[in-house]
C-alpha cells in the first residue's frame, strides 16, 4: 500500500530553502518602456494615419543610423590608414637616420679596406693587418643588422644600378665588373653608394 503520509517539515523546509536560493540567483532586467510621448511623436487620432506615420519615422530612424553606421566605418577606415601611415613614416625615418650615420662611417671603411688590401713585410706588420681585418668584419657584421651589406662586383654582370664605371676595357661580349676601384654599398635593397669599377668583358 503507497505511502500516503505528509512530507515532514525538514524536508518541506529543504525545499523553501532551494527554491529561495535559485530564485535569488536570478537577475532581474528591468525592461524599458517607451511611449510616444517620451520619443517626441505626436500620434494622430486616425489609426491608418497613425500607422503611416510610425512607418515613416521607423524609416527615417533606420536612414539615419545606416548614415552613422557609414560616417562610423569611414572613420575607422581613415584612423587605420593614419595609423598604417604614421607607422610607415616612422620605419623610413629610422632608415635614414641610420643611413646617415652609416654614410658618415663609409670613408673610415675606404681607409680600412685600402689599409687590409697592403702586403705585410714583418712579423709585426702582419699582426697589425691581422687586426685592421678584425675590426673591419666586425664593422661590417654589426652594421649588417641596419640592412647595410656592400655589393658584389668583381665577376659580376654590370649593373649601372650598383656599379659605376670608370673605364672600360674594350672587347666583345657580355660587360662584366673586372676591377673594383671603390666598394659600393646597400641598406635595405636601396643603394646608399655605387661601386666605383673598371668594366671588361666575359
Amino acid at each position: 500500500m503507497p505511502d500516503t503520509r505528509d512530507k515532514t517539515p525538514d524536508a518541506e523546509d529543504q525545499a523553501s530553502r532551494i527554491v529561495d536560493e535559485q530564485s535569488s540567483a536570478i537577475v532581474e532586467v528591468p525592461e524599458i518602456e517607451h511611449t510616444a510621448e517620451s520619443l517626441g511623436i505626436e500620434l494622430p487620432e486616425n489609426r491608418q494615419e497613425c500607422e503611416r506615420l510610425l512607418v515613416r519615422e521607423l524609416g527615417e530612424a533606420r536612414l539615419e543610423a545606416s548614415e552613422l553606421l557609414g560616417n562610423l566605418q569611414r572613420v575607422a577606415a581613415e584612423f587605420d590608414n593614419y595609423r598604417k601611415r604614421t607607422e610607415r613614416d616612422r620605419i623610413e625615418n629610422v632608415h635614414r637616420a641610420s643611413q646617415r650615420v652609416i654614410e658618415s662611417l663609409l670613408p673610415a671603411l675606404d681607409s680600412l679596406d685600402a689599409a687590409i688590401a697592403l702586403v705585410a713585410t714583418t712579423d709585426t706588420e702582419a699582426k697589425m693587418l691581422e687586426g685592421m681585418k678584425s675590426t673591419h668584419t666586425q664593422m661590417l657584421e654589426t652594421l649588417r643588422g641596419d640592412g647595410f651589406a656592400p655589393i658584389e662586383a668583381v665577376g659580376a654582370p654590370f649593373d649601372p644600378a650598383l656599379h659605376e664605371a670608370i673605364s672600360v676595357i674594350p672587347g666583345e661580349g657580355e660587360q662584366v665588373v673586372d676591377q673594383e676601384v671603390r666598394k659600393g654599398y646597400v641598406m635595405n635593397g636601396r643603394v646608399i653608394r655605387p661601386s666605383l669599377v673598371v668594366v671588361g668583358h666575359a
